[in-house]
């Protein structure tokens, strides 16, 4: 069996990084959320102002998972980090180390590019991917208390 191949997304996956982006959403509990177009997707992962990036996983010319991660910049490092937004595979897929080449990929590009850190978040009741992360050696920061502004709130504080 040939080996699974990781490669950066292209505008033709777009319709795939959708539905990826759905399972994921549906697995989390959150899917009539999901308000993301392939528009949405194509602008905001290969318009001319781009700020985020897409990983294809493939086995056997077939997609099989996708990471989606963007860069943020800690003051207390003076150095970017990788963040990592989607990390999804496809259940038939898992188990067989697709999801830790996905974030080797990564951690190895945060290497490269002399980022300070590689972060993601991952719900509280979601033991399979906590046991994964902590596998790899992550450690939880539990620490900060994440903040939201969106939609109504996000748009009634602009306005003030």
């Amino acid at each position: 069996m040939p080996a699974p191949l990781i490669r950066p997304a292209n505008e033709g996956d777009i319709r795939q990084i959708l539905r990826f982006v759905r399972e994921l959403a549906d697995y989390e509990r959150g899917l009539s959320e999901v308000t993301a177009t392939e528009e949405d997707l194509r602008h905001a992962l290969f318009g001319p102002a781009a700020k985020a990036y897409a990983l294809i996983c493939e086995r056997n010319g077939e997609c099989v998972g996708f990471a989606v991660y963007f860069y943020n910049f800690s003051t207390w490092l003076g150095k970017y980090g990788l963040f990592l937004e989607d990390l999804y595979v496809t259940p038939a897929a898992r188990g067989q180390g697709l999801g830790k080449m996905l974030l080797q990929y990564l951690a190895r590009l945060a290497v490269a590019q002399d980022c300070g850190r590689f972060e993601w978040n991952v719900l509280d009741w979601n033991e399979p991917a906590i046991r994964f992360y902590e596998s790899c050696g992550a450690v939880p920061q539990s620490e900060w208390v994440g903040y939201r502004l969106s939609g109504d709130a996000l748009r009634r504080f602009a306005g003030e």
